[in-house]
């Protein structure tokens, strides 16, 4: 997409949520969608290291939701307005006035003009709605769209680019026989909170089941999780090699070879995939054994196989030495009398509770997420970088009862290929996840969540405030 006044000192860009319909497949009629400029996902962005940029975000949905609201949720009360909506740039470094804070909604006719710095390593950012009570609605109907940020760095290492460079978008969605969105309720009351959606038909950009022309040569893949729940489990249909050269927040240190790779909700990954000696092939992209997309491979001339950098970027671990605060944060469940999940929470603590979380501006904490549920949850920490430490089960049992943590197995160090910078991290079910994190970026009050939209709905996410250091 290019920028909406090119004279302008920062690029601007004027986006407009709109009602739209899109084509999801060609044998479906037109699915009716809420989306950035009106469509799904929304304009591909691009932008330059250091070359901030304005957008301004527009609100001109309909007054009336097309997905069924709880208002029993925080923030979905009756009385409130169907069509709120903030947009989140996941992944950027931004002010806290940009960032997108879930109560900072506003409602059709207005708009809100955002401030993105760009600040940061090259790597794949995107966009979605941030709305209290009604984000896990707002992003499945449509109102998702990705972000790249360029680097010299990255241009210095002649990865592919252009045509053969390629964003992958993946969300699942449940679609009816006339192609239209569903959304299910638990069916008691209705149009009740449900836990979880994992739906029976995934999306890759907006397509169902589609194919993309490639040369028998290498090709990078930008992948995007933006599934309300779901956790993907990648692979070629044929064995071919992947090697991943990026996590969320930019390239990793060396190339990392992969045969399938696991995607939680708002994680991103870079990837390399070489067609080389496929001619004439068919491969496909699945998730376990079910297909996603696929790709056709030209029967054109034979190229020379392309070797892959065998440097990135230059990746230094920080010590856990440099964390000025180690915090223990409970990752919760609350259920009915017979198991059924009611709300979850992050340190025993609602949306509304008093701030806990205030790190000092250019210092390193670890936070240590114990989950207590039999989930994995994908937490996100906004506007800031991480650091994966390691990861060991626990007998949660004991932490209830006596709250010791009584680890039941050695800690395991993040998979080679997370250990680069990230911004969500998969907490595994009844096991401890450690982070090292800086608060390199600003002050202000921002939010750490599960990007499970589900549970972040229902009390799943709370605020920290970056705090100034004090003078001594």
């Amino acid at each position: 997409m290019s920028p909406t006044d090119p004279a302008l000192k920062l690029a601007y860009y004027r986006i407009a949520m709109r009602e739209g319909e899109v084509q999801v497949h060609r044998d479906l009629k037109p699915t009716r969608i809420w989306g950035y400029g009106g469509i799904f996902p929304g304009p591909l962005l691009e932008a330059r290291k250091g070359e901030g940029m304005l957008v301004e975000w527009a609100n001109e949905l309909p007054a009336k939701h097309f997905l069924p609201i709880d208002r029993r949720l925080h923030g979905a009360e009756a009385g409130q307005s169907e069509a709120r909506a903030i947009v989140h740039l996941h992944g950027a470094r931004v002010p806290p006035g940009s960032d997108g804070y879930p109560e900072n909604w506003y409602t059709p006719g207005m708009s809100r003009m955002f401030h993105y710095p760009n600040a940061q390593d090259a790597a794949m950012l995107w966009y979605h709605d941030h709305a209290m009570g009604i984000n896990r609605l707002n992003v499945y109907a449509g109102l998702l769209g990705a972000l790249l940020i360029r680097d010299e760095v990255e241009d210095q290492l002649d990865l592919p680019r252009g045509e053969r460079e390629i964003a992958l978008i993946l969300c699942d969605r449940m679609l009816d026989e006339d192609g239209q969105l569903l959304y299910p309720v638990s069916g008691y009351p209705q149009a009740a909170w449900i836990p979880e959606l994992f739906a029976d038909s995934t999306l890759v950009n907006g397509k169902l089941f589609p194919y993309v022309d490639v040369e028998a040569r290498q090709y990078r893949l930008r992948v995007l999780n933006a599934s309300n729940s779901r956790i993907y489990l990648l692979s070629p249909s044929t064995g071919l090699a992947l090697h991943q050269i990026g996590t969320d927040q930019g390239l990793l240190g060396s190339a990392v070879p992969l045969q399938r790779l696991t995607l939680g909700p708002g994680e991103r990954a870079d990837l390399i995939v070489d067609f080389a000696g496929r001619s004439g092939e068919h491969i496909e992209l699945n998730n376990g054994v079910l297909p996603l997309m696929q790709f056709r491979v030209s029967t054109g001339p034979q190229r020379s196989r392309e070797v892959l950098p065998t440097k990135l970027r230059p990746m230094d671990r920080v010590p856990e030495a440099d964390a000025a605060i180690a915090r223990v944060l409970t990752l919760d469940e609350e259920t009915d009398l017979v198991g059924n999940p009611m709300r979850l929470l992050l340190n025993g603590a609602t949306w509304d509770a008093p701030v806990t979380e205030k790190p000092v501006l250019g210092t390193a904490e670890i936070w240590s997420f114990v989950n207590l549920t039999d989930d994995s949850h994908p937490i996100h920490l906004h506007s800031v970088r991480f650091q994966i430490l390691d990861r060991q089960q626990i007998d949660v049992a004991r932490y209830q009862s006596h709250g010791e943590l009584r680890y039941t197995r050695r800690a395991r160090p993040p998979e080679l290929s997370e250990a680069g910078w990230k911004d969500t991290v998969l907490a595994d079910a009844k096991a401890v996840t450690r982070i090292i994190v800086r608060f390199e970026s600003y002050i202000g009050r921002y939010v750490w969540h599960c990007h499970m939209l589900e549970h972040e709905d229902n009390e799943m996410m709370r605020p920290f405030e970056i705090v100034p250091r004090t003078a001594s």
